[in-house]
C-alpha cells in the first residue's frame, strides 16, 4: 500500500512543479511585457542629445545600463532593424579627471553594454560598430562624461 501512496504523492508533486513553473513563466512574461511599455519614472539618464543623436547617460563609475535607457535603444534598434544597410555607430565618453586607463575602460565597457542590449533587441551584430572611447572636453555637465552615444549611418 506505501508504494500506491508513493506514486500518488510523486504524481502529485510533480503536477504542483508543473503548476509553479507556469506561474513563474506568466509572472517572468508578464514583467517583461511591462517593461517594454513602461514609463521612464526619470527620463535625465537617457535622453536625445539636441542635434537628435540618441545618447545614454550612466551613473558615475558604473556600466551597468540604466533602467530608462530602453526607450532610446528600442527607438535605435527599431531604426537599425529597419534598414539593414544601417551601421549604428557606439561612442563611449569619458573625461580627464581621475586615472586614464580606468575612465577608457570604463567607457568602453559602456559602449559594450549598449552594444550587447541592441544586439538583444534584435539588432545584428555586423550593424555594431565601437567606437574607440573619447575624452570629453570642456562644459558645464558632468553627465557628458558619462555618456554613450549612437550615430546611425
Amino acid at each position: 500500500m506505501s508504494d500506491a501512496n508513493d506514486d500518488v504523492q510523486n504524481y502529485a508533486l510533480a503536477v504542483l512543479a508543473g503548476v509553479v513553473a507556469l506561474v513563474v513563466a506568466g509572472v517572468i512574461a508578464l514583467a517583461v511585457s511591462t517593461s517594454r511599455n513602461a514609463i521612464p519614472a526619470k527620463p535625465a539618464a537617457a535622453a536625445a542629445a539636441p542635434q537628435g543623436q540618441p545618447r545614454v547617460y550612466f551613473e558615475v563609475d558604473s556600466d551597468a545600463l540604466p533602467a530608462d535607457a530602453a526607450e532610446v535603444l528600442n527607438r535605435v534598434a527599431d531604426a537599425a532593424r529597419g534598414k539593414p544597410g544601417t551601421t549604428v555607430l557606439i561612442s563611449g565618453f569619458h573625461d580627464a579627471t581621475g586615472n586614464p586607463e580606468h575612465n577608457a575602460d570604463l567607457a568602453k565597457r559602456r559602449a559594450q553594454a549598449v552594444r550587447h542590449a541592441l544586439e538583444a533587441n534584435g539588432v545584428a551584430p555586423s550593424q555594431l560598430v565601437l567606437d574607440k572611447p573619447q575624452e570629453t572636453t570642456g562644459g558645464a555637465d558632468a553627465r557628458e562624461a558619462r555618456r554613450v552615444e549612437l550615430r546611425l549611418q
